[in-house]
């Protein structure tokens, strides 16, 4: 059965209903998905690899009612960050240190296929992750759907090419520093940063100690809710657990209330100034939000500086992983000299960074005293042009990532859930995403107020060709 020509895109909640209702079927989606990967992947360059025999024999298998029952994404396509272990496939971190396949998916892609969603490859990033532009020796320039000459963002930036040019609805992320929120903002998707230990690291124990997260980028927050509730909940190899909460599917679907919200274009970084659209887009929705009855005010959130706690756990984080590959050698000169610049990050500086976390934590989350929402840009610049990270060192390359960064990573330390919202194009004609932040545990009130935003201010679900 052909999928209808006049939807090219549909979301993950609609291919859902579509099965259901017979009027599509899960091989018929994944020769879809496959179609456009071939028509658009090639001047983009999101996927690292696609396994189009293997995601049709799964769609073959579900197809035939073998398997576990209908989960909530069955028959749905979906793109896997390169950071997540895929049965079969290398597990690169963007580079070429590993060459032995994994024997078998990590808990999160175990997750996903049994409730019914079928693999149809790896997207690319910067190499672990360590920058928020997707840039790589090993695979290149990924690029922006909107205007290809730029940058989509990172470090999930082959994810949000992806989704964002319609080849797949669903693609999973991960976020150490802003990477789920940065790459949604630069391509106009949704995505939702969960609270710290909401999501399973298995099989590893944490994902740059307190800082990262895997999660979905969607364009649309339902889809959001939906993956979330599928892959969402801890094990006891998990370093960290985040409270209990309802149901993110429901949050998606239900009114937000009367919430007091907090609006602040003033950055967490020093040095860096927020670009005429971030402050404008800010403006514009605070306003938007007051008429949907909202108790909405300027605040000053008084940010505390992160730099003591998350710096270590960056160059931890990263000289963990190189130091698990099996070929060191082969990773870029910048890996290499950053995992040189971090030989100072002992266990007891480590410990150290992870207390301080503690007090950031605390003292970041005094704002939510007094409201219950806070509104800030996602980040402080337009995405720069492919090459941004061309020639750089360590120290460079995190220099010209500070804008993109200015937002997000206070938030990553805090543990706070934070989700980038799209809002419009800029004067550059590329997308321009708002942040919303949330208490402890606050995923639900965020996806209703995004729902609530993105049903008053509807926004395209791909760039256009």
């Amino acid at each position: 059965m052909a999928p209808p020509e006049t939807d090219p895109a549909p979301t993950a909640a609609e291919i859902v209903d579509r099965i259901t209702a017979g009027t599509t079927t899960p091989e018929a989606e994944v020769a879809r998905a496959l179609s456009a990967i071939g028509a658009r992947d090639g001047r983009l360059n999101a996927f690292s690899v696609v396994l189009a025999d293997e995601a049709r024999e799964q769609a073959r298998y579900l197809a035939l009612g073998h398997g576990e029952t209908r989960g909530p994404l069955y028959g749905v396509p979906v793109a896997i960050k390169e950071e997540l272990d895929v049965a079969g496939c290398v597990t690169t971190y963007g580079g070429r240190g590993n060459s032995t396949p994994a024997a078998e998916d990590g808990e999160v892609v175990r997750r996903l296929r049994a409730a019914g969603a079928l693999v149809v490859g790896k997207t690319n990033m910067p190499e672990f992750g360590a920058y928020p532009y997707t840039e790589s020796v090993a695979h290149g320039y990924t690029r922006n759907p909107w205007r290809t000459a730029f940058s989509p963002g990172g470090s999930s930036g082959g994810s949000a090419a992806a989704v964002a040019s319609g080849m797949v609805p669903v693609a999973m992320g991960g976020d150490g520093g802003g990477s789920i929120r940065i790459p949604s903002a630069c391509c106009g998707l949704f995505g939702l940063k969960p609270q710290r230990g909401r999501v399973t690291s298995a099989p590893h124990e944490h994902l740059w100690w307190a800082l990262g997260t895997a999660g979905p980028l969607t364009r649309t927050v339902l889809d959001s809710a939906i993956v979330y509730d599928v892959i969402r909940g801890h094990l006891p190899s998990d370093r960290w657990q985040a409270g209990e909460v309802g149901s993110f599917t429901d949050a998606a679907r239900r009114e937000p209330g009367r919430l007091r919200v907090g609006w602040s274009v003033k950055p967490v970084a020093r040095g860096v100034r927020p670009h005429a659209d971030a402050v404008a887009v800010v403006r514009e929705t605070a306003r938007l939000l007051s008429d949907l009855g909202h108790r909405v005010r300027e605040v000053d959130p008084h940010y505390p500086d992160p730099t003591a706690a998350f710096v270590p756990q960056f160059f931890g984080g990263i000289r963990s992983e190189a130091e698990q590959v099996e070929h060191f050698e082969r990773l870029e000169r910048r890996t290499r000299e950053t995992c040189r610049l971090g030989a100072w990050v002992t266990p007891t500086v480590m410990n150290a960074a992870l207390r301080a976390t503690e007090r950031v934590s605390e003292k970041a989350n005094r704002i939510f005293q007094d409201v219950d929402v806070l509104l800030t840009p996602s980040i402080a610049h337009r995405p720069p042009r492919v090459g941004i990270l061309d020639r750089t060192g360590t120290v460079r390359a995190s220099l010209r990532s500070l804008p993109a960064v200015a937002y997000a990573v206070l938030w990553n330390v805090a543990g706070n859930p934070a989700c980038s919202v799209p809002s419009r194009t800029g004067s550059d004609g590329l997308p321009v995403g708002v942040q919303l932040v949330g208490p402890t545990d606050g995923e639900e009130v965020l996806l209703s107020l995004a729902a609530q935003l993105e049903t008053a201010r509807p926004w395209p679900r791909v760039a256009p060709d």
